[in-house]
């Protein structure tokens, strides 16, 4: 029983080691929007658009994350589909994207000084 409970924990850690947990991978799909904040307003907007329209996403979509036991979160191996790992790592640019486009106002009218004449 006891050399059952040491192999199971061996290969636990060895699982979570090796780069594909379900934790690791996820937190893979956030990134940062300071990428974007060379690229010009309308190419990022365009880019945006396009990507969410590839994976048949929204324009405003976030990274999700999934629920594991707690404690099991570097343990759990990561069974989603190529497809759907794909799509989560769009929704982890487009929301970096989304964020580098509200910072800099892209998308809105540029602001018109008011001119004090009388």
């Amino acid at each position: 029983m006891r050399w059952n409970m040491m192999v199971l924990a061996s290969c636990l850690a060895m699982a979570g080691c090796v780069g594909n947990s379900m934790s690791e991978r996820q937190d893979e799909n956030v990134q940062s929007s300071l990428l974007y904040d060379k690229v010009p307003c309308d190419q990022l907007l365009a880019q945006r658009n396009g990507l969410a329209q590839q994976y048949h996403l929204p324009v405003d979509a976030k990274p999700s994350f999934s629920n594991p036991a707690t404690g099991f979160g570097p343990f759990t191996p990561d069974m989603r589909s190529k497809a759907r790992r794909d799509a989560d790592q769009a929704s982890g640019k487009i929301d970096a994207m989304n964020r580098s486009i509200s910072r800099r106002e892209c998308g809105k009218p540029a602001k018109q000084s008011k001119l004090g004449l009388t």
